[in-house]
């Protein structure tokens, strides 16, 4: 099996840099007692940048 180019493993360590900033500033809102914006940003997260970040 062939090794990932550099430039492929940058990519994804990227995409889950994203999915881990985006779910730190859902948690962080969440703890200050946000109602609107720490659910969008979880579900974002979750149901998007995770997956992508596997899939890529």
């Amino acid at each position: 099996m062939a090794q990932p180019s550099i430039v492929a493993r940058t990519r994804t360590y990227r995409w889950w840099l994203v999915a881990f900033v985006v779910l730190l500033a859902g948690y962080a809102d969440l703890w200050r007692g946000g109602d609107t914006l720490a659910p969008l940003l979880l579900v974002l997260g979750y149901c998007v940048f995770v997956p992508l970040a596997i899939v890529k």
